[in-house]
């Protein structure tokens, strides 16, 4: 117990350097241990639709009043993140999809990048045909729903926004193999490290 709690000394730390073959070896057992999980139980897919949103800042604010701008920025970004989220965006997913509304706002849907530009609305599944209608469906959705608004006043007359992107969408693995391969190896060695400084050598 008193080896365990004793911080490593240069001994111990030169004894780590000199095993270079075994950390070799380790990055590449950790490497194939990451892989063989990759494939045994694969991430989901994860599609990626696109939605440009243009603020017209020019025409909202005619004058070169920073604050405002800003302001307005904010004011009107949070509206439209709320719309992304709204129950009857949501909820016309799940039924559309069956997928409970809980489900899509936990582990189903993302959304990055709300401000001015491209906002992107992902979506995983295991099946990369229905990540990607998901994904499609939600931008799309997103789009009516914040056009109406614009139409009714809610939101600035000024706010532009155009699907740029929701038919043959990207599809990807949510975490690629080569994050499954440097996360085996990087786990494998923080384990050999934390045995090899914390017992005890058979020797001593």
């Amino acid at each position: 117990m008193n080896f365990i709690l004793t911080s490593p000394s240069l001994d111990d730390l030169v004894r780590l350097l000199k095993a270079w073959r075994f950390w070799v070896l380790g990055a590449l057992l950790g490497a194939l241990l990451g892989a063989a999980l990759y494939y045994v139980f694969p991430p989901a897919f994860q599609a990626r639709a696109t939605v440009n949103v243009d603020f017209n800042l020019e025409q909202a604010w005619p004058q070169d009043t920073d604050r405002q701008q800003f302001y307005y920025l904010e004011r009107e970004s949070r509206k439209l993140e709320e719309l992304a989220w709204s129950d009857d965006v949501i909820d016309g997913l799940s039924s559309q999809f069956a997928i409970s509304s809980q489900d899509l706002r936990r582990r189903v849907l993302q959304l990055s990048q709300p401000a001015e530009a491209g906002w992107h609305f992902y979506a995983d599944d295991r099946d990369p045909k229905q990540a990607a209608a998901l994904a499609s469906a939600w931008a799309e959705a997103f789009a009516a729903r914040a056009q109406a608004d614009i139409d009714a006043g809610a939101i600035n007359e000024f706010v532009k926004l155009e699907v740029t992107q929701s038919a043959g969408l990207p599809v990807e693995r949510r975490i690629p193999l080569s994050g499954y391969l440097l996360a085996g190896s990087t786990g494998f060695l923080t384990l050999a490290v934390f045995a090899l400084l914390f017992l005890k050598p058979k020797n001593t």
